[in-house]
């Protein structure tokens, strides 16, 4: 054989070698990759058939051509022809060129069409999350109340005569002034923030909470609520987060009124106290946001007043005292049979009789009784007397026993015995108190915080 003709066999040995490795990779893919004719899954579906009735691939090698054993035999019809290198054509001895076989592509079926689909809101925590603005929940505002509704509320408050006529002389000073300003005249530039001076439970919070919707009716302020604080919701313990603390209160507070208790705690804590720095994040926000935030300040009267007058800023500010007067025993009777007619009870007439002596007693120390907030403890307690007796009684319940409210319940709600053996003598001093008593200023105290 000349060399010619070995160098032609070989490179034809090279080349359907090249393609049978070719076919095989493509194969393989097909088998991995699901393309039409390959896959042996039965439930696989393809282009809208079985996998099972797509034809197999063509082989990429001819059925004509030799195999690779015969190439060296020989008689093999190649011995005889020719290999062009130009065109990879293949000439055996009969005269018929072989062409190469050119590698196939695989058939991808024509998907179906999918309408779009709408976009997926975006999850919390992803990208799309923090790209997108968060949508807030509109409050829809309440309107303001009618002026004169208020005033109606305010008159039927137990006591507070005082009171009554301060909040209502500061309603017309204010109405008359925004119609003036309506009318084009000059207008005085009014402080709003105020002093509540007096003891536990005499309703320095309740008026606070009234006065923020009175201050909306009138236009004053956007809101009309109230954010109760005291020391510890305004100074911090670290250098620089008191402001940042109080901060934070002054932004809740904004449109309503910020009502600070125990205001004096801010002032009386000493030179290396933090105190001082919520005083003056405050007095800078009532100057920055005069137009919408009322402050009012409450606790015992002597203290207050050494509160306002430490610092030229408040003193400037809080020029508005409203003092609160301790209830009267009479006035603390009528909120405990308020209570009453409310939660659906009734007070026996003996047991108003104690009620009146026992509230002489416990008023003796304001402090520690609190006023009306006293008289809400006292109810409580003895509505939970009253449960006891009941449950412990044998005879049928019926409605008018399930009101009533006995002289043994009130007793036990002032801290005596059910059976009432070891105070008899105690409970008749208290009777007597409540009918000696002038119920008026029963128990007047110093005003000065419990425990000092």
């Amino acid at each position: 054989m000349s060399r010619d003709r070995r160098d032609e066999i070989i490179k034809l040995q090279m080349e359907v070698i090249s393609q049978m490795t070719g076919n095989n990779l493509r194969r393989i893919a097909d088998d991995l990759w699901g393309v039409p004719g390959t896959s042996q899954s039965s439930g696989l579906s393809i282009g809208g058939q079985p996998a099972g009735s797509v034809p197999a691939a063509p082989s990429a090698i001819p059925a004509g051509m030799p195999s690779l054993s015969s190439l060296q035999n020989p008689g093999n019809p190649f011995m005889g022809g020719g290999f062009d290198p130009a065109t990879g054509s293949y000439t055996p001895v009969s005269g018929v060129p072989v062409q190469p076989v050119v590698p196939m592509q695989p058939v991808v079926p024509p998907q179906p069409a999918v309408p779009p689909q709408p976009a997926a809101p975006a999850q919390p925590g992803t990208a799309a999350a923090a790209a997108a603005p968060a949508a807030q929940p509109q409050q829809q505002e309440e309107p303001p109340e009618d002026i004169e509704d208020l005033k109606k509320e305010l008159n039927e408050y137990v006591g507070l005569d005082t009171i009554k006529k301060e909040v209502e002389s500061l309603i017309n000073l204010v109405t008359i002034q925004k119609m003036r300003k309506d009318a084009g005249l000059p207008v005085n530039d009014l402080s709003l923030h105020m002093v509540f001076s007096g003891n536990p439970g005499t309703g320095k919070t309740m008026i606070a909470r009234l006065m923020a919707r009175i201050y909306k009716s009138l236009g004053i302020l956007s809101k009309g609520h109230l954010v109760e604080v005291d020391r510890s919701g305004l100074v911090a313990g670290y250098v620089g987060q008191t402001a940042i603390k109080t901060g934070e209160v002054i932004q809740k507070a904004l449109g309503g009124v910020l009502f600070i208790d125990e205001a004096y705690t801010l002032t009386t804590k000493g030179g290396n106290d933090y105190g001082q720095e919520a005083v003056d994040t405050l007095l800078k926000a009532m100057e920055d946001h005069r137009d919408d935030l009322i402050v009012i300040v409450a606790g015992y009267i002597e203290l207050m007043e050494e509160f306002v007058h430490s610092n030229p800023g408040l003193e400037s500010r809080f020029n508005r005292f409203l003092d609160f007067k301790d209830y009267t025993i009479d006035e603390m009777i009528a909120i405990f049979d308020m209570r009453c007619k409310k939660s659906g009870y009734t007070l026996a007439d003996d047991g108003e009789e104690l009620l009146r002596g026992l509230l002489a007693l416990l008023s003796l120390d304001v402090k520690s009784f609190g006023n009306a907030r006293g008289v809400r403890n006292l109810f409580e307690r003895a509505v939970s007397a009253q449960a006891n007796r009941l449950a412990a009684s044998t005879e049928p319940l019926t409605k008018d026993t399930l009101m009533l409210l006995t002289a043994d319940d009130i007793r036990v709600a002032g801290g005596g015995s059910e059976d009432g053996s070891e105070e008899a003598e105690l409970v008749e001093k208290v009777i007597e108190a409540g009918k000696t008593g002038d119920g008026k200023d029963a128990g007047a105290m110093p005003q000065t915080p419990a425990g000092e």
